[in-house]
């Protein structure tokens, strides 16, 4: 989901790069994950994405559902735009359509939904009880949710990078943790407050070494957000540790590495009203 408040043109392009490079990375681990959703609720006619970005959700459920249309909603008519394209570049326009909502302010009409999609985006609305509220009330007889989190941000990095203190990027994640960034709650809680009953929970776990270059822009991009997330919680070795692999002319940069690894995990949980 993109965030609530204005961007500028640059946000909006690399949160886009980022969700696609994801999409790529990341596809068969996200394939498990539809596969699971699908063992539990069956064959949907319409699926809402919640907070579709660029639409590696929207398209993962399109193909996992050949039968469905997929109503794709986000904020962002930027995304939502570079969506329609890709869906007319998949051959996907007939079944996916865009509805540009914030739905921290007004919830659109979606008609009866056999399945809501919520991949890493529940966290980012201002009142998730209001959320769940409008979810239900959407949610055709027998209809299911699915929300997708992030456990943690991923990894890229050895222990050893070969310079600096080793343990380097724990030592970033830990501060980011510290701070509270892009932190989620366990959400079983807030679905049984809400009126749901859990059908089921389980955490996926993901380790993509291939495609080195890809890998290389996706972790200069991971650690310039974390960069600007962390220009006061970092040492003074590692935050020269760190400008020294967002450098691409260094030698010591992560565009000149072969070792990167990106790792991971998200949690799923899926429910039903009750």
């Amino acid at each position: 989901m993109t965030k609530r408040h204005g961007h500028s043109h640059d946000d909006w392009f690399d949160m886009a790069e980022v969700l696609d490079l994801d999409a790529v990375l990341l596809d068969e681990h996200f394939q498990r994950i539809f596969g699971w959703a699908k063992e539990l609720v069956g064959d949907p006619r319409t699926i809402v994405d919640l907070g579709a970005g660029t639409g590696a959700g929207t398209f993962g459920l399109a193909r996992t559902f050949p039968k469905a249309t997929v109503v794709a909603v986000d904020q962002s008519e930027k995304m939502l735009g570079q969506l329609q394209e890709h869906a007319e570049g998949q051959q996907l326009n007939s079944r996916v359509s865009t509805v540009r909502a914030d739905l921290d302010e007004q919830w659109p009409v979606l008609g009866k939904v056999d399945l809501m999609w919520a991949a890493t985006s529940m966290h980012h609305f201002k009142d998730s009880a209001k959320i769940f509220d409008n979810i239900r009330k959407s949610l055709a007889p027998g209809g299911v949710l699915v929300l997708v989190e992030m456990v943690a941000l991923p990894r890229y990095l050895p222990v050893d990078l070969g310079f600096g203190v080793a343990g380097f990027e724990e030592r970033c994640h830990a501060a980011t943790d510290k701070a509270g960034f892009n932190a989620h709650p366990d959400w079983s809680a807030d679905l049984e407050a809400a009126g749901y009953t859990e059908l089921g929970q389980q955490t996926f776990d993901y380790a993509q070494a291939n495609d080195q270059k890809r890998l290389a822009r996706s972790t200069a991009m991971s650690l310039a957000r974390l960069r600007a997330h962390l220009i006061d919680g970092l040492r003074a070795e590692d935050l020269a540790t760190l400008d020294q692999l967002l450098d691409p002319e260094s030698t010591r940069g992560v565009a000149r590495r072969n070792d990167l690894v990106m790792r991971g995990s998200h949690k799923v949980w899926a429910a039903r009203p009750r």
